[in-house]
């Protein structure tokens, strides 16, 4: 491996402060802040920027004060019922949300008064929460994360009427949206195609890896579980990760194809994570296969460092052909060659850093993992290819001009 650029060091200040005075809402709806590295990035950008920022988000494991000021940016958090699941699961989540977000919003308002307010989907009906407040000159920037409608069709194998309700509000975001902030390519696409946003006013934001943040640590060999290798998954543990195709891919590696020197180590949480460890608990896989939660920074530096290769099962569908995983930017940045899928914005990404399996083929993506085990020096070509993408073109630091330009367009501050 080549040395890594160690010395990268997150913007506390920008210089001109092109955002002073301005008051910043950002309203998430799905994750715990700063536990949402994406928005945590944005939120305290915008305050090196000169802006005051002020971030509505629910509470979560780790982050339960309902009132917290963090580097300067204060973060009011609310309760949320149970994660959804079903129609009524989401109308409770969702009305829940809405509830917390208007009464918190309004209160923010008459406190400090805001100028604009930034809302990160899913759901996307964070713009219902805004509208009342372009009445008062408040400008609305839409921060896409996911594309609900391939979303929710990845999710529940269907179209049908909640279909096209997700399509309905999606519109409607766009509509009420003085600005929008794509995460790729593909959704700028989307904005302007499907959304009927200005072309200027849609603005690419990546969700690149702060590398002041993502250090390599010594490697942790108890990671191996006493095997050769390591194989590492970093991400949510939902059904629509193509994490069971993984499972499948350890299975042929274990069974048929007679290796018990590769140990598999999945971190992080989500609502599938008691299913997935019961399907390979019934496959016989466990001593192979690590799930460790959700868990601390520490334990994922450490096993991101151990590791040997990095995989990205997402499935080939319509959604994660179009959406860039973060997981992937974890990898690169720690120098670690990757598998995955054949799709548009994962390719993207690596470039050269990764194999690509045939579509939800859990065999060819086995056949791929062992393939660069078994080729050390593939691995390293491959983890500097994506180390140096990662500097030279996608972490955060390439991401703060267009970030700006974002706001300062919606705030008509270069007109």
């Amino acid at each position: 491996m080549t040395a890594l650029v160690e010395d990268y060091e997150f913007p506390t200040e920008i210089p001109g402060h092109p955002l002073a005075g301005k008051k910043v809402l950002i309203v998430v709806e799905n994750l715990p802040l700063p536990f949402d590295r994406r928005v945590w990035q944005e939120a305290r950008t915008l305050k090196a920027a000169g802006a005051q920022v002020a971030i509505i988000c629910p509470t979560g494991k780790g982050y339960e004060k309902r009132f917290e000021v963090i580097d300067g940016i204060d973060i009011y958090r609310h309760p949320l019922p149970i994660e959804a699941s079903g129609a009524l699961g989401f109308l409770l989540e969702y009305g829940a949300a809405l509830f917390w977000e208007t009464v918190l919003a309004w209160k923010i308002f008459f406190k400090r008064g805001i100028d604009v307010i930034q809302g990160c989907n899913p759901p996307d009906l964070i713009f219902l929460v805004a509208l009342p407040f372009k009445l008062f000159g408040v400008k609305y920037i839409f921060d896409h994360h996911d594309i609900n409608p391939e979303l929710y069709e990845a999710k529940f194998n269907k179209r049908g009427f909640f279909w096209k309700l997700m399509v309905l509000f999606e519109k409607l975001t766009f509509k009420a949206a003085d600005v929008s902030m794509a995460t790729n390519h593909s959704y700028r696409k989307i904005a302007i195609e499907r959304g009927g946003m200005d072309p200027d006013k849609v603005f690419v934001v990546r969700s690149g890896p702060d590398l002041s943040r993502l250090k390599r640590v010594p490697p942790v060999e108890s990671w191996k579980n006493g095997r050769t290798y390591l194989v590492g998954y970093v991400g949510v543990m939902g059904d629509q990760e193509g994490i069971d195709l993984l499972i499948d891919s350890v299975e042929h590696i274990v069974r048929a194809k007679a290796r018990e020197d590769i140990q598999f180590c999945l971190v992080g949480g989500g609502p599938s994570l008691a299913k997935l460890q019961a399907r390979v608990a019934e496959k016989g896989l466990a001593d192979f296969v690590h799930f460790t939660g959700r868990a601390p920074d520490q334990d994922l530096f450490e096993v991101l460092s151990t590791m040997d290769v990095g995989v990205n099962p997402d499935r080939v569908n319509a959604m994660n052909d179009k959406s860039t995983m973060n997981k992937i930017m974890e990898y690169m940045s720690l120098e670690k060659p990757i598998v995955q899928f054949d799709v548009t914005e994962g390719r993207f990404s690596a470039q050269d850093a990764s194999l690509y399996a045939l579509a939800n083929d859990p065999v060819d993506f086995a056949d791929k993992i062992l393939e660069l085990l078994e080729d050390p020096a593939q691995r390293a070509a491959m983890g500097a290819s994506g180390r140096r993408r990662v500097e030279s073109e996608l972490n955060w630091s390439h991401q703060i001009e267009p970030l700006i330009a974002a706001y300062r367009k919606a705030l008509r501050l270069d007109a």
